[in-house]
């Protein structure tokens, strides 16, 4: 392996290194970077030749890196970071910011969610700007790594796991995550729903008929996985992809549904709901904000997690109160 000459190597080489491997892709790397892709092509030639490693192949759309290049990425990219944080501090002033950002969260979350954080925005940050996009999947990592969505919020167990396992395995993480609050599901019914008073147990929750909310549509959800495991099943006859929609049906037929708690208030019609606990335990539903780690450092970026954060466990916090009190 041929030894580089640090005294001689062009830094601009490595931040060009460091947007191949955040984006692993040559295209956007130079958008990022206001290049034109044959310039990043010729920097990663020149940085090869210096390393003596081809760094990254072509595969499909995109780009692998090599074992060389995964191993010099995290500390290429947070002395990069940590030199541009230098060099360069932070005058971000929200009151004066005009960014844009793009947010991907359920219905739900949103209605709870969105409004706090407008007051937020309007009080703080108003040439701020939102886009709110409908989260279909329980895995949004594509979405942000492609700068679809600049955050995601919701339940992402596979997610968080998998990051787990790959810091504790020594490898890259490319996503951070903060939790924001933990959500309790009850089931949810018709005002004189024959259900509505008596026991609800295990036989009669699963003898009833059920509607499921389901971002990707696939009938079968972490409701399921927890009877599955004590050997029982559900009858589930509507799967629908909203809560609000959820909530509707529910009011004006005979199905069963299970509903964020904290939810139900913020549907405005929670006179016309009962709200029973499920007859079986579930798992806490950690609801977290998930962005890609080349957001990490901007101030802006900084500023909106802030600001979701605060949203979020202010809204829960009263939705709780207003529940129990």
């Amino acid at each position: 392996m041929k030894a580089p000459n640090f005294r001689t190597l062009d830094l601009n080489l490595l931040r060009v290194f460091d947007q191949v491997m955040a984006e692993r892709n040559l295209t956007r790397a130079a958008r990022n970077l206001s290049m034109t892709q044959p310039a990043v092509s010729n920097a990663l030639n020149r940085l090869r030749e210096a390393l003596g490693d081809r760094l990254v192949a072509r595969s499909g759309y995109g780009v692998e890196p090599t074992a060389r290049a995964l191993a010099l990425w995290p500390s290429v990219g947070e002395a990069l970071r940590q030199l541009e944080a230098s060099i360069a501090p932070s005058n971000f002033v929200a009151a004066e910011a005009t960014s844009s950002f793009t947010l991907a969260m359920a219905d739900s979350t949103a209605a709870e969610v969105v409004p706090g954080l407008m007051l937020i925005l309007e009080r703080e940050a108003p040439g701020i700007s939102l886009r709110m996009l409908p989260l279909t999947t329980r895995d949004p990592r594509l979405v942000l790594d492609e700068g679809t969505a600049d955050l995601a919020v919701g339940y992402f167990p596979a997610v968080l796991a998998d990051l787990t396992a790959q810091a504790q395995g020594g490898g890259i993480v490319a996503f951070e995550h903060e939790r924001l609050y933990d959500g309790v599901y009850v089931c949810v019914m018709r005002k004189g729903h024959e259900l509505e008073h008596g026991t609800l147990d295990l036989d009669t929750f699963c003898a009833a008929r059920h509607m499921l909310v389901s971002f990707s549509g696939r009938p079968y959800g972490f409701i399921d996985e927890a009877l599955a495991s004590a050997g029982r099943q559900r009858r589930v006859v509507l799967t629908v992809n909203q809560f609000f929609t959820a909530a509707r049906v529910v009011e004006t037929s005979d199905l069963l549904t299970v509903l964020p708690r904290h939810f139900i208030r913020v549907t405005g019609r929670e006179q016309d709901l009962v709200q029973r606990p499920l007859p079986f335990q579930v798992p806490r539903v950690h609801v977290d904000s998930l962005w890609h780690r080349r957001q990490a450092l901007r101030p802006d970026h900084a500023w909106l997690r802030q600001a979701v954060a605060q949203a979020a466990r202010k809204d829960i916090a009263e939705g709780e109160r207003d529940t129990t009190g």
